[in-house]
């Protein structure tokens, strides 16, 4: 039995499964049928983008239906697909064999496990929405089969409300010839199957104007941004900093927690902002919160940085301007102590003239292009600076006129000196081939000091 509340589906029977398979970016070894027009760099890119845009329509799906959301993946482990996709969904590596016997083995699983409907759907239709894919967990409410059917001959989209094996046995998959042959084992079986709407999918060269179309009228709306902040116990400075960049219905502000004990996430939710739960690791979580993002823009802002008024402005014309890939605002540090003028002067040049900025700057970016790099690399420091290092490859990194207020809290616990040389040790470290982990190592135990734990 179904109850409707507050435009929620509850289920009130067993639960509903919805599966996304998909396969981790590798290039060369992902979208290889688009490889001779956009190279094998570009097929990956482009296949993040198709799996984020159907990661993000799933979940609003099982948001509404109170479905359980899974995605099996194959190229990678657990913890990879997590860092690029966040861990609110569960990842379950696809078993071995060809395409139909991985998909019967997953609804086999979800089937055993009690499931009382359960949808795969893979991140090659674009045109996939949410009503979709309720539309299809509502008659198979009727028919123990549904399918979606894409213009290539094959499906988008599988649901099954009991066990059909015989369904994945003797079917050419990767042919025209799937859907064909797929409904006339179920016509075979007697089954009543039910058949969504037909959608193009982006498999072949052919299929990439229409993409165009798409990735052209989404990669324009630069208006709407997405603040991200990680945060890690930060109860003295996320209220402010949530103030700070205030409400608006053009935009959304995602606080993305990797495991506070203290009262973060409480704060985060008085504000208003949307409260996610992550794995702690700042490159983790803000990758967690953008995989969520619904804005054009992304800005990936510190728990402890004060955004200036009206800070929208700025990052809309930074990032409308030909040739620039990211910006971010002017350096300031709050108080007054010794040295606080050569830190921002130093820190401007740094900024300015060779263009990297860091995260306490409040990076931005447009989100087509943030997903089309991957993301932050799997680093417990440092993230900021790689990946800033990547945007310059892609255009200019702007710092705009108007200034972010950073705490002083850093400089008044290690003293200016020991700050500014730590920070350069690590940074020269970093170039001669330390690794990351150690320099986070080495980084935490200079914070012994401290009495506010980093996020």
């Amino acid at each position: 039995m179904d109850l409707i509340s507050n435009g929620v589906i509850a289920d009130t029977a067993n639960r509903r499964r919805l599966i996304l398979f998909t396969r981790y970016p590798i290039p060369g070894k992902v979208k290889t049928r688009l490889i001779p027009a956009l190279g094998s760099e570009g097929a990956a890119a482009l296949h993040r983008k198709l799996v984020l845009r159907a990661l993000r329509t799933a979940r609003e799906a099982c948001e509404t239906l109170r479905a359980d959301l899974e995605v099996h993946f194959d190229g990678t482990n657990e913890r990879a697909m997590s860092h690029w996709l966040g861990n609110d969904a569960r990842f379950v590596p696809q078993c071995a064999g060809d395409l139909g016997q991985r998909m019967a083995s997953a609804f086999e699983r979800t089937f055993r496990a009690g499931s009382s409907a359960t949808v795969i759907i893979g991140s090659d239709c674009p045109g996939l929405s949410c009503d979709v894919i309720i539309g299809a967990f509502t008659v198979l409410a009727e028919s123990p089969a549904v399918l979606g059917p894409a213009e290539d001959g094959g499906y988008y989209l599988i649901g099954l409300s009991r066990p059909i094996p015989e369904l994945f046995r003797g079917i050419a998959w990767g042919t025209d010839r799937v859907l064909a042959d797929s409904l006339a084992v179920l016509q075979r079986l007697g089954c009543k199957t039910a058949l969504l709407s037909a959608l193009p999918d982006i498999d072949r060269p052919e299929d990439l104007p229409a993409w165009r179309r798409i990735e052209a009228s989404e990669d324009s709306c630069w208006d709407r941004i997405s603040v991200i902040i990680p945060t890690l116990n930060e109860e003295g400075h996320i209220a402010a900093t949530l103030r700070a960049v205030g409400q608006s219905p053009g935009h959304e502000v995602i606080v993305v927690d990797g495991g506070s004990t203290d009262a973060t996430m409480e704060r985060g939710k008085d504000a208003g902002a949307t409260v996610l739960t992550s794995d702690p690791g700042r490159s983790r979580q803000m990758n967690a919160g953008a995989a969520r993002a619904r804005g054009g823009s992304l800005l990936f802002l510190h728990a402890d940085t004060l955004l200036p008024r009206d800070w929208a402005e700025p990052v809309v014309r930074t990032l409308r301007t030909p040739g620039v890939a990211a910006g971010a605002f002017r350096f300031r540090i709050a108080g007054d102590f010794p040295g606080k003028s050569f830190i921002e002067w130093s820190t401007g040049i740094r900024s300015g003239w060779l263009q990297r900025p860091y995260g306490d700057q409040g990076l931005f970016l447009g989100r087509a292009l943030f997903e089309e790099m991957g993301g932050f690399a799997d680093m417990p420091i440092m993230e900021d600076y790689e990946i800033t290092a990547r945007l310059r490859r892609r255009g200019r990194i702007v710092t705009a006129a108007e200034p972010a207020i950073t705490s002083a809290r850093r400089w008044l616990k290690l003293g200016v000196l020991r700050t500014t040389l730590r920070n350069q040790w690590i940074l020269a470290a970093y170039h001669l081939g330390v690794s990351p982990q150690k320099l986070a190592t080495r980084y935490r135990a200079t914070q012994t000091r401290r009495t506010e734990p980093r996020a």
